[in-house]
């Protein structure tokens, strides 16, 4: 299934996307896409009963698609977790998960609004694949257990400001932590439709060119490792978000002068069957 939230900030209805594209009202059934409905087995069985009846209302297709995901519990990033991104920024390919965490407030709608912070010189960019967690894990002792942990997935721009996060000491979470700074959607895809993580191809335009064009393939941390790992220092609840890293291709890693983002700029991005976002970029 493809699980969204249609309306606006902060009044989104949860629905599904049927056959054709159209959102389908799931509001009469569940009070929202979050991780109390993701544990729930038998209402996720009623929303696919429902969406296969073909009899929930639709909801207008040019309404505003939010973040698929409502009261996100956590967002945990891994950082320089994929090896062509280590090469093309001079890092050493790191031996364990390099984490970092993200504000649940940072969450946008994936075609909402991104502000360059005040002060900003280097925003950069990051497409993404977000993991969705759906029941509680701990201690998980094999990939088997992390990826039934797992109830889908989606598009994340980790968008990054790179002289708070490098330059300005201290923890990367300055860079990370902007307001705006996780556009997230437009779906979660549940993780059934989603057989291989490690088999989507990664896309990213500044401007209409294209900048990423990667694969989770390449990931040095693979999903089901990256949850396990997790584990063993945190407990991951339904409703966490996982931002498991950026292929190559971000300014960064860029020659000299390196084109970060400025106000004015459009950034659209895309994962295999899990969507496309498109941002445009205004100062703060």
């Amino acid at each position: 299934m493809k699980l969204l939230r249609v309306g606006p900030a902060g009044a989104e209805s949860p629905a599904v996307l049927d056959e054709t594209g159209t959102p389908r009202d799931l509001s009469g059934l569940v009070e929202d896409i979050d991780g109390t409905l993701l544990a729930d087995g038998a209402a996720l069985a009623r929303i696919r009963e429902a969406a296969a009846s073909g009899e929930l209302p639709a909801l207008d297709a040019g309404s505003r698609i939010g973040p698929p995901l409502g009261r996100i519990g956590k967002i945990v990033c891994i950082g320089l977790n994929y090896h062509d991104h280590a090469t093309e920024t001079g890092a050493a390919i790191p031996e364990e998960p390099i984490l970092f965490m993200k504000a649940p407030d940072t969450v946008v709608g994936p075609d909402d609004t991104v502000l360059v912070p005040r002060g900003s010189v280097k925003t950069d960019w990051e497409v993404e694949l977000a993991v969705v967690i759906g029941r509680t894990a701990r201690y998980l002792e094999s990939d088997e257990e992390a990826l039934a942990s797992v109830a889908g997935y989606a598009v994340a721009h980790d968008v990054s400001e790179r002289a708070f996060q490098i330059e300005r000491g201290g923890q990367w979470d300055k860079g990370k932590n902007c307001e705006t700074f996780n556009p997230l959607g437009p779906w979660l895809v549940t993780a059934d439709e989603v057989p291989d993580p490690q088999a989507l191809a990664l896309r990213l335009w500044v401007n209409g060119e294209l900048k990423q064009d990667g694969t989770t393939a390449d990931q040095i941390f693979p999903v089901a490792q990256v949850v396990r790992y997790l584990s063993q220092f945190m407990t991951l609840y339904p409703g966490d978000v996982i931002n498991t890293g950026t292929p190559a291709g971000v300014a960064l890693g860029r020659p000299e002068p390196k084109p970060y983002l400025r106000a004015g700029d459009v950034v659209e991005l895309e994962i295999d069957g899990l969507g496309r976002q498109r941002q445009e970029f205004k100062d703060a």
